[in-house]
């Protein structure tokens, strides 16, 4: 690098800063402006004005950098994942750089950059002169003047308050070559050679100067043409990559056709390098003598966005920069956030396990291939950690392409796990993984899990179906059916278990359709293409068993899920852990946002310990079996058009949908890769659950307290015995539980009347309850007592016979005392009998009469 040392230049630039900025802008003025006064008639006055408005300096700020997208490792390494900028620019500083780099940028722009003010007088006496003869003998901008260009238009392009067309005119004015765009040059250049070093200066114009392709800065530029960091640049590639910055669009090393236009301004460079004796005539020799082609060129195109990420994670990364402005870190408003956003130089880490990631997508690609031509075939999965939110999984079977065009008919741009508004779809319909939301209404309104309903009831009056949202609904009767055509009594347990829509049905029935709602909405239910805080959800009666328009995406129903394993705790779902600043230093990302819905702890315990049972029952081929607890419950829409898996343990909630994204193509019609395409949700879920099991292992979820087992009990009807069943029958139903035949059974009350019921009256029980009622076949009597002291068995045969007992037996005994004598029975005398007396039994029963004797036979 040439030595600073004092020239006529360096001594006016001084003379310059004591005099005062408006005596060197006279002289300037009169070198600069004097041929344009002789042709035009403009005023010198005038120019002074333009010179003397402007304010003293330009600060250096930051340019707008690179973002990074990363996620951390199981053993806290960072997994890079995407670069997302506005302009591909990393800043370095010189020492960062390669020397040659320094000086092909003084050496090619600006030679007697370290002698002058920021304002090169021979070269305005040049470019003077030059433009009064039309002899154009180069342009007078020093490297400081063309850093003050660049700086005015990198704030123009980084100012989110302008339009497209206030920008595009602002630019213009930036760069027309006139004597008032120079002029201003001129004084901002001297305002930055007064604040800031000859280095800071050099360093800033490398780091902002453009280099084609929206590349902006020599790290970015040496990384896209050369493959390498710009400290590692040869002297022929320092000079090449210089050689751009004049003309960006005709030189840049992007295209093969500019490598001829940007050889013969680097070899013009190289001669200045070797006759400013910075670089050797042997190393001059050897860069002038490597042409520039392709195997000069090492051209690495930017990977600018999600679409350059690993396919794993372009569907995560695309749903992190969408809640960017949402980071509270990055500004007090969302022009602020937006704008720091745009200005770059941040470290985006995010929630996401790389381990888990590429096991929830390679399954979802797996099951449901995304080139399944014969209908369009989708599947997504999303998991979050119950307690924080955070999501650990968002995955799905169609390759992410936001490209106008498209990748094809196995990518899509939309994100199947989340919201329209963060570039996702409209939801869909949740089936009966809407049920537990049911459930929860249901506990909440004092009712328990042994609760009985009877299957078979396909019919419910509309009328019946309370709704303080909508005041009510009315019409005809809502039918339903069983989707596996179950019948017959069920608790809610074991409804849920099998997930039996009457049941829900009828459940719905006995509360507020509106406090289902509510209480949806309290854990963060909402439709995909609707009001975020779930205003409006549909309160109709098809939707205690997901069978209306309440839209839901994977992501809502895994974090809603995770409200119920964490006692109704409801964390919003969170992708952004952390920020890091250009500067290293540590900066919050979305925050960790928890808290006690409208589902108490107990009702969320209580539906837990019911949905336990679904793994055992429609979720079982879901069922990880690796020893961890779940929740769960699957859901299948009208004709399997869509259907669901969602389970959580007490560590991670994980939500799989798989069905048609467009069309109706039933599910359980077709096979995939050997499966029955209904079945995908479990094919796609159990592995990831064993893997979530093995980094996240879950606990055993709490008992549910006794008053939600039972609910508020009822009491079975008392005395009911003697009277008809008809009237039994009435007393039991009008006590909210189910009547049963018990069938006839012996007794010595009329027949055809109750003899039993089982529980018996007076019992407390669930609501629902099934109780047996017993009639009376006749045949019953009561045993008489034939023992005692006189009795024989043939009085005791007697008695018996006269109750209408015909089979009597006689058994001997010998008593331990023998018989006669005090306290011993005498000879012959009845002392048992079998059945006891007051026994009722059937009069064919067989009377043991059991006899005392000295002897009997067979004795010793």
């Amino acid at each position: 690098m040439s030595a600073q040392k004092f020239t006529v230049g360096g001594v006016l630039s001084g003379v310059g800063g004591v005099l005062g900025l408006s005596a060197l802008a006279g002289v300037l003025v009169t070198v600069m402006v004097a041929p344009a006064i002789a042709v035009t008639g403009m005023t010198a006055n005038n120019t002074i004005g333009i010179f003397e408005g402007l304010p003293e300096y330009l600060a250096l700020n930051q340019g707008s950098q690179r973002n990074e997208i990363v996620a951390l490792n199981a053993d806290g390494s960072e997994f890079h994942i995407a670069d997302v900028y506005f302009q591909n620019r990393e800043e370095v500083t010189l020492d960062q750089m390669s020397p040659y780099l320094k000086m092909a940028a003084v050496d090619g722009e600006d030679r007697r950059f370290y002698d002058h003010g920021g304002v090169d007088v021979p070269s305005v006496i040049r470019a003077a002169i030059g433009q009064l003869t039309g002899d154009d003998a180069g342009g007078a901008s020093t490297l400081t003047m063309q850093l003050v260009r660049n700086v005015i238009v990198q704030d123009i392009e980084n100012n989110p308050d302008l339009t497209e067309d206030e920008k595009l005119t602002q630019y213009q004015e930036a760069t027309d070559p006139s004597f008032d765009r120079k002029l201003r040059e001129m004084k901002l250049a001297i305002g930055l050679e007064k604040r800031y070093t000859k280095d800071e200066i050099l360093q800033a114009y490398l780091n902002i100067a453009t280099f084609g392709n929206n590349t902006y800065g020599v790290q970015a530029a040496a990384q896209q043409y050369f493959s390498k960091p710009a400290k590692d640049l040869s002297i022929a590639e320092s000079a090449s990559l210089m050689a751009i910055v004049q003309y960006p669009n005709d030189r840049n090393l992007g295209d093969p056709d500019n490598f001829q236009a940007n050889q013969d301004r680097r070899d013009v460079i190289l001669k200045w390098m070797r006759d400013l004796g910075d670089i050797s005539d042997a190393e001059y020799q050897e860069a002038v003598d490597t042409p520039v082609d392709e195997n000069f060129v090492h051209y690495q195109a930017p990977s600018n966005g999600c679409l350059a990420a690993d396919y794993d994670y372009r569907f995560p990364c695309d749903y992190a920069t969408t809640v960017i402005d949402d980071l509270e870190a990055l500004g007090a408003t969302t022009e602020e956030r937006r704008d720091n956003w745009r200005r770059g130089g941040y470290k985006v880490v995010l929630t996401i396990d790389p381990t888990l990631q590429n096991v929830g997508s390679e399954n979802a690609r797996a099951a449901a291939p995304p080139d399944e031509s014969r209908f369009q075939l989708g599947a997504a999965v999303s998991s979050v950690r119950v307690g924080t939110g955070e999501i650990l999984i968002m995955g799905q079977n169609k390759l992410f392409d936001n490209t106008k065009d498209g990748g094809g008919p196995s990518t899509t741009a939309v994100n199947f796990n989340v919201d329209q508004e963060h570039n996702g779809g409209a939801g869909f319909q949740p089936g009966s993984t809407y049920k537990p939301y049911v459930l929860l209404a249901f506990l909440d309104a004092g009712h328990g899990i042994n609760e009985t309903f009877n299957a078979s009831v396909l019919e419910v009056p509309s009328a019946k179906f309370q709704d303080s949202c909508t005041g009510g609904n009315g019409g005809p009767p809502f039918k339903f059916h069983n989707d596996a055509g179950e019948k017959g009594l069920y608790t809610v347990a074991r409804g849920t278990a099998e997930s039996v829509n009457s049941v829900f049905i009828q459940m719905a029935s006995l509360i507020d359709q509106c406090r289902i709602k509510q209480l949806a909405q309290s854990i963060g239910v909402h439709r995909g293409d609707g009001a975020p805080d779930g205003s409006d959800l549909s309160t109709l009666p098809s939707c205690a068993i997901g069978g209306c328009e309440n839209n839901i995406t994977p992501l809502t129903q895994a974090a809603a899920y995770a409200a119920i394993a964490n006692g109704g705790v409801y964390c919003k779902p969170i992708i952004i852990k952390k920020l890091i600043a250009s500067d290293g230093s540590e900066l919050p990302g979305q925050k960790v946002d928890c808290g006690q819905s409208k589902v108490s702890p107990a009702v969320a315990h209580a539906a837990a310990y019911a949905m336990q049972g679904v793994m055992n029952g429609t979720a079982r081929d879901s069922n990880p079996r690796d020893g961890t607890s779940y929740i769960a419950k699957t859901g299948t829409t009208d004709d399997s058009i869509h259907t669901w898996m969602v389970g959580s343990s007490t560590a991670v909630s994980t939500a799989v949908w798989v069905g048609n994204i467009e069309g109706k193509q039933p599910l359980r019609n077709i096979s995939v890769n050997g499966n029955n395409a209904a079945q995908l949700r479990h094919v796609i879920f159990r592995p990831i659950a064993q893997a979530i099991d093995q980094v996240f292992p879950g606990g055993e979820f709490p008992s549910p307290e006794s008053q939600y087992l039972s609910g508020s009990p009822v009491f079975v009807p008392d005395g009911l015995i003697g009277g008809t069943p008809e009237q039994a029958k009435a007393a039991i139903e009008l006590a909210l539980l189910f009547y049963a035949d018990g069938g006839p059974i012996d007794s010595d009350l009329p027949v055809g009347v109750v003899a039993k019921i089982d529980p018996a009256g007076g019992a407390s029980v669930p609501r629902g309850t099934e109780v047996k009622v017993y009639t009376s076949n006749g045949q019953a009597k009561t045993v008489p007592d034939v023992t005692g002291p006189g009795s024989t068995f043939s009085s005791a045969e007697a008695d018996l016979n006269t109750a209408e007992f015909m089979n009597v037996v006689e058994a001997c005994v010998v008593p331990p005392g023998g018989v006669g004598g005090p306290g011993n029975p005498a000879e012959g005398e009845v002392v048992a009998q079998n059945p006891a007396a007051g026994s009722v039994v059937n009069k064919s029963t067989q009377i043991t009469v059991t006899t005392a004797h000295a002897t009997c036979p067979g004795s010793p």
